[in-house]
């Protein structure tokens, strides 16, 4: 017979049953079983019945218990239970179970273990009567004791019991699991309500359930606990204030403007569409972007950062719902849409309230007739003056500078992603830059689709990269390809000249000053080339006009046939460049150190395809310290801008007790990142 498994059905499931009621229906599926699997059945809530009634009851029934080779197994029990004392007694309907159970664990064994003994058995009044008048008997709904003739039980309430197949190995979807420990187990097993049993085919072997006393009996697993999702991804914040820097300074010694930045990718509602086979393990109901959008506003409104910073921000809903709304919350946004076809881009929001701008750049990593350069990405920079509060005085705080972008995913295409680079960089190094040549603070964040140490991340911490000769797909470290065969490798000069940009991520023009001595030229100087020979040259396809271009103009007289043309087009820049070498100085760090001490685990901010790893960061100037190192976060020199707290990343393991990412809590497949920085308060 097939696996049966009884528990509490109805409303009140999860609570103790304080009885048995009378005999409950039996299913129609049920009729196909054989007369044996009825009667052991019957003869089964015969059993828990008996083991919850009065003591007369239970000595003038207890034959009714199927006899075999272990009847006196039973009968020991009984006796067990008289030497006890009356006075004892079985536990009320009120009472806990756990007294009696052993008397109905013990029937119910001998059940088990002897389902083909009725028919041995002549004095068993249940396995001796016909199938068709307990069939009858079910039907009517009469208990036992009235087919039998005998007295009948006393009615119990308590939630109604019926037979359902076993389930094994349940999937809980859409919500946090984490496994049971020592204490819910052992609650679980006292409380008789949530216990089912199940009539197995085959006995389960001792040692695979130890804990559980009978053979044959299948124990229906307690569901796993619930945890809230914000539980599970609790994540702390890291202060960094009072915490002295390498020269043994307070962060916060003298007056500071502090604020709050953070960088987010959202993800794109039509790159999710696009890319659905990567969130199969997402209940569809929180991919839709209402709930998601919901969610992310939520977000934003809990950690209230002074700089927003989002990547993937979809045009249609960021014009028709998150701009109004991050304008509601006192944000002014700039966005920048993706070249071509693209539908999202990338965002930089402040609050007026705190900040002033004072420019913004949008970058587009687009070159027609570039090869290198033939993506879509875009990038935005934004220079912004911080406002003091009127309480401090007669103070100022230098401006800052705040690069957002998106690189390029493809992990075989490493020259694009430094290419794209070297663009933003030159970039911040133009808005940034002031007026006796040196730089604003700066941050730089966002989507850079490359892991921590690749060369392109220690690119941007250390300002050099030795590039030449080195494998393409290594630039982002995403993925190896060291297999294949044919492999991309970048060759000097990265990009060309007419990009003008040189190997130091500067513009030309800011590399090399115009020069003072540049002529400037008069009208009549101009006027000189009117008559001059390549003006006097009828031109190829000319359409003959009478009156317009029919005639020839004529050269006055003493007019000469060339005229002395000086070289009025300024020659072609030529800036020196490395072999196989890109630079930069804009002295960034990391604002995350990419590990987590306390779990001994990498930090994680996306999971795609469920393994986790970091894409996503947050750079800001300061100096190195020299002879120190990198690995520790604070083993740097604060400059202008210092860095006083961080929210924590997550590892990926505790990712996957929330069933990755997206979730019902974090409605992206990244994870955003936040931190605290203070920037110095000078006197003029």
């Amino acid at each position: 017979p097939s696996s049966v498994t009884m528990y509490p059905a109805g409303p009140g499931s999860g609570d103790s049953p304080e009885g048995f009621p009378e005999q409950p229906r039996l299913q129609s599926q049920i009729g196909n079983h054989t007369a044996q699997t009825l009667d052991a059945f019957f003869t089964c809530r015969k059993n828990a019945l008996l083991a919850k009634s009065s003591s007369s009851q239970v000595e003038g029934d207890f034959a009714m218990a199927p006899r075999g080779p272990d009847q006196e197994e039973c009968e020991g029990l009984l006796q067990q239970w008289r030497e006890e004392g009356p006075s004892q007694g079985l536990p009320t309907v009120n009472e806990s179970p756990l007294v009696d159970k052993g008397l109905a664990q013990s029937s119910l064994a001998l059940l088990m273990d002897n389902p083909g003994e009725q028919e041995a058995a002549a004095e068993d009044k249940w396995s001796g009567r016909p199938l068709s008048d307990l069939q009858a008997a079910e039907n009517l709904e009469e208990p036992f004791s009235e087919v039998q003739g005998e007295e009948p039980l006393p009615e119990v309430e308590g939630p109604m019991w019926a037979p359902v197949p076993m389930q094994t190995a349940p999937q809980y979807a859409d919500c946090a699991v984490l496994p049971v420990g020592a204490l819910a187990a052992e609650q679980w097993e006292e409380d008789p309500a949530v216990v089912a049993w199940s009539l197995a085919s085959e006995p389960v072997p001792q040692e695979e359930a130890p804990i559980w006393p009978f053979e044959g009996v299948g124990q229906l697993q307690p569901p796993p606990l619930e945890i809230p999702y914000h539980e599970i991804l609790w994540r702390e914040w890291e202060d960094f204030s009072s915490q002295p820097d390498v020269q043994g300074l307070e962060a916060g010694d003298g007056p500071q403007f502090q604020f709050t930045l953070m960088s987010y990718n959202i993800l794109a509602q039509d790159l999710m569409q696009q890319s659905s086979e990567l969130y199969l393990h997402c209940h569809p109901d929180i991919l839709t972007w209402n709930y998601r959008f919901a969610n992310l506003m939520q977000e934003f409104q809990h950690w209230d950062p002074d700089i927003l910073c989002l990547q993937e921000v979809q045009e249609d809903h960021y014009w028709e719902q998150l701009e109004p709304s991050l304008r509601m919350m006192g944000f002014t946004c700039f966005y920048k849409r993706r070249t071509g076809c693209k539908t999202d881009g990338c965002a930089v929001c402040y609050k007026p309230t705190r900040f002033r701008l004072l420019c913004a750049s949008p970058v587009e990593y687009f070159r027609p007739g570039l090869e290198l350069l033939n993506r879509d990405n875009v990038g935005l920079v934004l220079l912004l003056q911080p406002l003091v509060p009127e309480g401090l005085g007669q103070v100022s705080v230098a401006p800052l500078c705040v690069a957002n972008t998106h690189v390029l995913y493809n992990p075989r295409r490493g020259d694009v992603k430094l290419a794209q680079m070297a663009i933003l960089l030159a970039e911040v190094d133009k808005v940034a830059r002031l007026s006796d040549g040196s730089h604003c603070p700066i941050i730089l964040c966002g989507d850079l689709n490359s892991v921590p140490d690749s060369p392109l991340y220690n690119f941007i911490r250390d300002g050099e990269l030795q590039y030449h000769g080195m494998p393409a797909w290594k630039v982002s470290g995403q993925e190896d390809f060291s297999h294949q065969l044919y492999q991309r490798k970048l060759q000097a000069p990265l990009w060309p000249s007419s990009l003008g940009i040189t190997d130091c991520c500067q513009y030309v023009t800011y590399c090399h000053p115009q020069r003072s001595e540049r002529r400037k030229y008069s009208r009549d100087f101009l006027l000189r080339f009117r008559f001059c020979n390549i003006a006097c040259r009828r031109p190829v396809g000319l359409v003959l006009m009478e009156g317009v271009t029919d005639t020839k103009p004529e050269r006055p007289v003493g007019w000469t046939e060339s005229v002395l043309e000086e070289d009025t087009a300024e020659p072609e820049s030529v800036f020196p460049r490395t072999v196989g070498t890109i630079q930069h100085c804009l002295h960034l760090t990391s604002v995350y150190t990419h590990f987590l001490p306390q779990h001994g685990r990498p930090e994680v901010t996306t999971m795609p395809l469920g393994l986790g790893t970091t894409v996503d960061y947050i750079f800001f100037s300061a100096e190195s310290f020299e002879n120190g190192n990198r690995t520790d976060r604070r083993l740097y020199q604060d400059g202008t801008l210092k860095l006083l707290g961080r929210l924590s990343l997550l590892s990926e393991e505790i990712l996957w007790a929330a069933n990755g990412l997206p979730n019902p809590f974090c409605s992206s497949d990244h994870l955003c990142l936040l931190a605290s920085f203070g920037m110095e308060v000078t006197a003029p």
